[in-house]
């Protein structure tokens, strides 16, 4: 396990994390290595307790067994302790230590090595992090190193290879928090995690559209087929420090059929202890899942593992991950004999970010993701006790599409490391918000294998469920209510997936930091949602979802406003959403032809509501019968 803090719920992340983990820090990592081994033996003096990070993200800074002239800090409330395997040591012995240079692990270290300047051995060299910072071109805020706007990064699954293709497709959300002058820093790995392009990519100036497209990729840089990693770096960021984007796996140029037509959801740029919401194959289906070292260290032998949910017995992967690198994992290799509808667990040891499954059936694939399984959660006795004014409380929203085509299914999944049961009902509503039905599915134990057709419990034609607590017969509760959401279209044979997790919705109340907002404080009672257009024949849409944990208006006042790559806006549609209800949203449908002509490639809808928070799902269609689908994102 790689001991390293990586995102906190309540920070938003450590940004000390990206800044160490960046390759560009790795690369300078390497000239730092070789100066302090020119030096002679290192003392660490560690200010802010990172050795431990140091040591599993830059081991080369640190050495085979750790600095041979020792850790040294100056709280004496440390002393003694361990840290990155060494007692750590007080900083008024560094001067008799014998180290004959001194690595200072912080940034923007000039104060520091001011004040400390008379521990320093004599004749010994000083060194400090700043010497693996990123180039100043590359820094949004240059007078603070660690703001977290200087590291708007994330990962992509990038692929062009086999007949199918992928698309990353977003907008300048920044610009509308006053960003000026946006632009991508963008490097590509392969499978073995070796570089194979490196380029910068402007934004637009105002909230425009823009697309990375790997064949454009290929064809731009002359490369071969390839699977692996995109790292995306916004410089001039505002507002936001996450790269926000929905992917697009779809038939390459000149690629017989649609064999596969499926969207993701941006990587979470945070790697996480354990992942969960992979599926078990089906008998006539593979399941794999795509691993991505999300460092530029190797991931061991032994490290990387999968697991029944709730059964704790890993199988792990005996062999070693590169920097970088990419590994298919086939599900039923590594767990003969575990099917549909089981859950599987991966233990990621904090390697790599929000991995990629790929299921293959019938010559079609889908892609989908799993999710970050909390490990600082535990089961709050408060949540079955939310008071009334907080309605229904939790819900996890998601559609049923019209079951005259398409079968849909969910799956609760636990998300937390200490869940061990999990009290649910579902809650069927059709578009107008009239709840339909509702089925108690019990008090769920980690290791179960439920899943629900929505058809077999509602004769609703179409609209939307929502999960929520349930603690008529017990049962405990953490607020990460996940789920998994399965969509098969009966005709012809297609399928799509999708995972999320519970909020509280509309309520002028507030519990903790509920229900969210995209900014600022709670309550989050406006929606921004971003939704691409279709291309190549295939068509865009969304379900938009009103959920209400307790009534709010009756009617929603949800704009759909269709933008131009450069992010004028071209024109207006209205929709007014029952509270509790749903609708589809077709831009075809909502605008002109000579309107989305306009829009071109880049175009999008911005999906404005200031009267509630809409929730929604994303996709595109085709006249074969492909679709694809994820969860909005917003900003």
């Amino acid at each position: 396990m790689l001991s390293i803090q990586t995102f906190d719920a309540r920070a938003g992340g450590n940004v000390l994390y990206k800044a160490l983990a960046h390759p560009l820090a790795a690369e300078a990592a390497q000239k730092l290595a070789a100066g302090l081994a020119m030096a002679g033996p290192v003392a660490l003096y560690d200010p802010d307790g990172i050795a431990e990070a140091l040591a599993g993200l830059l081991p080369g800074l640190m050495g085979p067994a750790g600095p041979q002239g020792g850790i040294y800090v100056h709280d004496v409330a440390a002393i003694g302790t361990l840290r990155a395997g060494q007692s750590l040591r007080p900083l008024v012995d560094l001067p008799a230590s014998g180290a004959r240079a001194v690595l200072v692990a912080a940034f923007d270290a000039k104060r520091i090595l001011a004040r400390i300047a008379p521990q320093v051995p004599e004749g010994a060299a000083v060194f400090s992090l700043d010497a693996i910072r990123l180039p100043p071109a590359m820094l949004t805020i240059g007078a603070r190193y660690l703001d977290k706007l200087n590291f708007a990064t994330n990962f992509v699954f990038f692929r062009d290879q086999g007949g199918l293709s992928t698309r990353l497709v977003s907008a300048n959300y920044w610009a509308g928090y006053g960003a000026a002058a946006v632009r991508l820093w963008l490097r590509l790995y392969d499978h073995s995690g070796a570089v194979l392009a490196e380029w910068e990519q402007a934004l637009p100036e105002s909230a425009g559209g823009f697309t990375i497209d790997s064949q454009a990729v290929r064809a731009r840089f002359g490369l071969s087929e390839f699977t692996g990693q995109l790292l995306v770096h916004a410089i001039g960021a505002a507002g936001h420090d996450v790269v926000k984007y929905a992917l697009d796996t779809y038939p390459s140029l000149g690629a017989v059929g649609e064999q596969s037509l499926s969207c993701t959801h941006d990587a979470n740029a945070w790697p996480s202890a354990r992942y969960a919401g992979l599926p078990a194959p089906r008998a006539d289906e593979r399941v794999i899942l795509w691993l991505q070292n999300s460092h530029a260290v190797p991931i061991p032998p032994g490290t990387i593992a999968l697991d029944r949910m709730g059964a704790e017995e890993p199988a792990f992967l005996d062999e070693e991950v590169p920097p970088f690198a990419t590994r298919a994992l086939d599900v039923a290799t590594m767990l003969p004999g575990v099917q549909w509808p089981a859950q599987i667990e991966l233990r990621a040891a904090r390697h790599v970010v929000r991995p990629r499954y790929e299921v293959i059936r019938d010559g079609r694939t889908r892609i989908a993701h799993v999710n970050v399984e909390r490990a600082d959660l535990r089961p709050d006795p408060a949540i079955a006790k939310l008071p009334d004014l907080l309605g229904r409380g939790f819900l996890l929203p998601f559609p049923v599409l019209a079951r005259s085509r398409f079968r849909t299914i969910v799956q609760p999944t636990p998300m937390a490391e200490s869940q061990r049961d999990l009290p649910l009902r579902l809650d069927i509503f059709d578009p107008e918000g009239n709840r339909r039905a509702s089925h108690y599915l019990g008090v769920l134990a980690r290791n179960h294998d439920v899943a629900l057709t929505i058809e077999a419990l509602s004769d609703i034609a179409e609209g939307h469920a929502e999960l929520v607590y349930d603690f008529r017969n017990g049962g405990a509760a953490d607020g990460w209510l996940h789920a998994l959401f399965r969509y098969e279209d009966r005709q012809s044979g297609h399928a799509a997936e999708s995972s999320f997790g519970a909020h509280v919705f509309n309520t002028a109340m507030t519990w903790r930091d509920e229900p969210q907002s995209y900014n600022g404080p709670p309550p989050g009672l406006s929606t921004r949602l971003f939704l691409r257009l279709g291309n190549e024949g295939r068509r865009s849409f969304a379900v938009l979802i009103y959920p209400a944990s307790a009534p709010w208006q009756a009617r929603s006042d949800t704009a759909l406003i269709l933008h131009d790559a450069a992010g004028r806006p071209l024109a207006e549609a209205k929709r007014r959403i029952a509270c509790s209800g749903s609708s589809m949203v077709w831009p075809h449908e909502s605008f002109s032809e000579a309107d989305l002509t306009r829009a071109g490639e880049g175009g999008y809808v911005l999906i404005r509501d200031t009267t509630c928070r809409l929730f929604g799902y994303h996709g595109l269609m085709n006249d074969a019968g492909g679709f694809s689908l994820d969860h909005m994102f917003g900003f």
